[in-house]
């Protein structure tokens, strides 16, 4: 049971290293020898866990993708059975509040998250599309949700202006990773207002 929980605390590490170390320096300027270095670790653990650098990269990747979409999608789930079409802002809202949420609550961790999640719709494409592929699922609920409420758009139309949705929720936890001052370490009213004012604004280009 120890070797089990020292095995668990090695992995967490390299993971907590490397998202930081992608966040600051990008996937190119990341290198296992630093992340090794880092980490306090030999090779050895890097590859027994994770293998590649690449590998590594999609583990932290998933697990930043996992927390938040889990969260959008159960706010989702409150409209996707109802029998009239969700309003717009209701959607919105549980697309970029999560993420918010939850970095606005993990402080300086929450700093190298955003940054992480910025810095990944700003790499080169092959590693863009690793993030797309791990967001993939949930975009589409969104377009589905969206097509509901939208329905005279056409998906193309929803999926450009999603996409539209998305680089404001990029560039908005880019400000938060660089700086620290937009969300992370205020109060639940300032988290919120933000939400309510990013939701206001992509609504009205929405509809």
């Amino acid at each position: 049971m120890k070797n089990a929980i020292i095995v668990i605390d090695t992995k967490e590490q390299i993971l907590n290293i490397a998202e930081r170390l992608f966040a600051e320096k990008g996937f190119a300027g990341t290198s296992l020898r630093n992340v090794i270095r880092e980490a306090g670790v030999n090779i050895a653990a890097v590859h027994y866990h994770f293998g590649s650098k690449e590998e590594l990269f999609v583990a932290v990747l998933r697990r930043v993708a996992r927390q938040c979409i889990e969260l959008q999608l159960q706010q989702l789930a409150k409209y996707e059975n109802l029998p009239e079409p969700p309003l717009v802002e209701n959607i919105l809202e549980a697309f970029f509040a999560p993420p918010l949420r939850v970095i606005s609550q993990m402080g300086e961790a929450g700093m190298i998250r955003a940054q992480f999640m910025g810095r990944c719709r700003g790499e080169p494409l092959p590693i863009q599309q690793l993030a797309n592929k791990e967001f993939d699922e949930s975009t589409q609920r969104f377009l589905d949700i969206l097509q509901r409420a939208l329905p005279d758009q056409t998906r193309t139309e929803l999926q450009w202006k999603l996409d539209m949705a998305i680089a404001i929720l990029i560039r908005t936890l880019n400000q938060v990773g660089q700086s620290g001052k937009l969300i992370t370490g205020g109060s639940a009213e300032e988290v919120e207002i933000a939400i309510a004012r990013l939701v206001k604004f992509v609504a009205q280009g929405m509809a």
